[in-house]
């Protein structure tokens, strides 16, 4: 997915909830795909995903991530599917090959499940800066800064890496090579050695980023080195008021 985690602007509701709420909501929507074994249910939490991202003015993205994800869990699908053997025989295939009926809803509700619990935590990502996300799990989680500093470091690489992997890409195919192949093992061949300059750009960077943090006072940075103030208000208590009794409904009823 293009511009994945990189961050989306705006000043709709979603965008204006204080970073722990989002967290929190994220983590709620997260557990409730596990809480529940029912496929309808996951399926709902999904549209609840979809109408977050809408309200957040980033619809188009997380369709994006949505086929992306359904991509990936085909792949999924298809390695659980026919590894399952207990259960009814819905279809036999040639080399042995058969589908169960648990196979077939375990298959489906993995799938399902990775769509649901990954599409929050990257919704709520794309719409929150990182710096926020960074004071509140210093001030109000109490996570140590270096931590902190080192999860957000990654996230935030990865739409930096993509960029360059773009570019890189870019760049081959100004020189005459075919990356717009549809057969993937051509194209992961393809892919594979692009790798190398990936890593050594990805070093040096990493490496200027330390020399960066040093000058600034990495060592120094303590939980009330942070000027900014995140308060709760009653949009925030109204989402997580919201998101714990969709953990709940899954729980009770499904």
């Amino acid at each position: 997915m293009k511009g994945i985690l990189e961050y989306s602007q705006g000043d709709t509701y979603i965008h204006k909830l204080n970073p722990l709420s989002k967290m929190l909501i994220a983590f709620l929507l997260c557990l409730s795909c596990f809480a529940s074994s029912n496929i309808f249910c996951t399926i709902g939490i999904i549209a609840v995903n979809l109408f977050i991202a809408y309200l957040a003015g980033i619809i188009g993205r997380a369709f994006s991530l949505l086929a992306t994800l359904l991509k990936i869990g085909i792949v999924l699908f298809l390695l659980q599917v026919f590894f399952i053997r207990s259960g009814n025989i819905l279809l036999n295939l040639p080399f042995n090959l058969y589908i169960t009926d648990i196979g077939l809803k375990f298959s489906i509700m993995l799938v399902l499940r990775l769509v649901g619990a990954t599409m929050p935590l990257v919704i709520i990502l794309t719409v929150t800066r990182m710096s926020d996300i960074t004071n509140v799990m210093v001030q109000k989680l109490h996570i140590p800064y270096k931590y902190t500093f080192a999860f957000i470091t990654a996230l935030r690489f990865i739409p930096i890496f993509e960029n360059e992997m773009t570019g890189i890409i870019e760049a081959q195919t100004a020189r005459g090579v075919e990356f717009d192949t549809k057969n993937p093992v051509k194209k992961l061949k393809l892919l594979l050695p692009l790798c190398v300059p990936l890593l050594i750009s990805s070093v040096k960077r990493i490496e200027g980023s330390a020399i960066s943090a040093e000058l600034r006072g990495f060592n120094l940075r303590r939980k009330d080195s942070g000027y900014k103030t995140y308060g709760f208000v009653v949009l925030d208590y109204f989402a997580i008021l919201l998101s714990i009794l969709i953990l709940l409904t899954c729980i009770i009823f499904f």
